[in-house]
């Protein structure tokens, strides 16, 4: 049986967690903290890091304990190391221990390499009892985004289909002449869609799907932040009417030669000898992009499940049959989840736990 500390300290790292997701989406490039200060068994104090630039969680969970003095008699939870450099806000570990905080219990080392260690070192030179590795798995979780970027140097990538009961993309688009998506899911499953694209920083297709779908890839049935909008047209074959073009967010174009005309876009010219998924990765990684979705088509999506560049994969099943048509990818993986939309059915895959 676990002991009571060990319960305790859960039970307020839990709410860490509760506090720190309330930013996703928002923070970039900053990971998801939160943190509680505990008194004789009582939050004094709680807060999270709202967006980059602004205080780091410690310091708003700080900032709300009215009686300062109480401090150095309580218990501070963080679900991630506290920083140990300057940035655009001072060092978190030297303002616990300015505050002179006896005990600190932390969710997970921070690997970043400005951090990682430094700051635990900072607190217990400092003669603080600091407890490591409380929800470590659900901590680093939490900041999956955050932890394959600095771990892997390249964004975390998420893999999203719609396929049909019978396991097909689209229909045969050959033998018809209208070029209009042949939506597959329901309302409920699309507005799921824009939710997950307000909490990532880019998202990507391929030129067939830019092509034939005109997709505007923006966030338009929830509210929040436009992802960055990444096409691979490495054939040029992009014409400038599409709505990847119209400026309404940003857009990286990587093609096969530079071009200069009027779209409201980026235009990067993808080597003639490397593998152009991960040159986009790589660019993106340049740019402090941590997290990307492949929305298709099916040519995009294969060539990533191939080269294993997949970390999680969602996939919508909708309540139609296409008979014939692009079958969808498979992927050799147990789902991790499941969960029902009305018609539809929601499958998340992991390629590998990151703990």
């Amino acid at each position: 049986m676990l002991d009571n500390q060990l319960k305790t300290d859960r039970k307020y790292m839990r709410r860490c967690l509760e506090l720190a997701i309330q930013a996703e989406g928002f923070t970039y490039p900053n990971p998801l903290v939160g943190s509680v200060v505990v008194h004789n068994g009582k939050i004094i104090g709680e807060g999270f890091h709202q967006k980059a630039g602004s205080a780091h969680a410690e310091v708003n969970a700080i900032e709300t304990v009215k009686e300062k003095s109480l401090l150095q008699q309580s218990v501070l939870y963080v679900n991630l190391e506290p920083c140990a450099h300057y940035g655009k806000t001072p060092p978190c570990a030297l303002l616990i221990k300015q505050h002179k905080i006896p005990r600190v219990v932390i969710g997970c080392v921070d690997t970043f390499s400005q951090v990682a260690g430094k700051g635990i070192k900072i607190l217990r030179d400092a003669g603080v009892d600091v407890v490591t590795g409380i929800l470590e798995k659900e901590s680093r979780e939490l900041n999956r985004r955050f932890f394959t970027f600095h771990e892997q140097n390249r964004p975390f990538v998420i893999l999203k289909w719609a396929e049909t009961r019978d396991g097909f993309l689209d229909i045969d688009r050959e033998v018809v002449k209208d070029n209009r998506p042949n939506w597959i899911t329901n309302d409920h499953a699309r507005r799921m869609v824009h939710l997950w694209r307000s909490r990532e920083q880019s998202i990507m297709v391929g030129s067939i799907t830019a092509l034939k779908d005109n997709p505007s890839l923006t966030v338009r049935d929830w509210s929040g932040h436009h992802p960055l909008r990444v096409v691979i047209d490495r054939g040029n074959k992009l014409p400038e009417y599409l709505a990847l073009f119209d400026g309404e967010a940003p857009t990286l174009w990587f093609t096969g030669g530079e071009i200069n005309d009027k779209r409201k876009a980026e235009n990067i010219v993808l080597p003639q000898n490397k593998v152009p998924i991960i040159e986009v990765l790589d660019e993106l990684y340049k740019r402090d992009i941590q997290s990307v979705i492949i929305e298709g088509g099916a040519q995009l999506l294969n060539a990533f499940i191939e080269m294993g560049l997949w970390d999680e994969a969602r996939v919508f099943v909708g309540n139609r049959w296409f008979q014939r048509g692009i079958k969808a990818p498979r992927i050799n993986v147990v789902p991790l989840m499941h969960e029902r939309f009305d018609e539809s059915d929601l499958f998340v895959y992991r390629n590998k736990i990151l703990i």
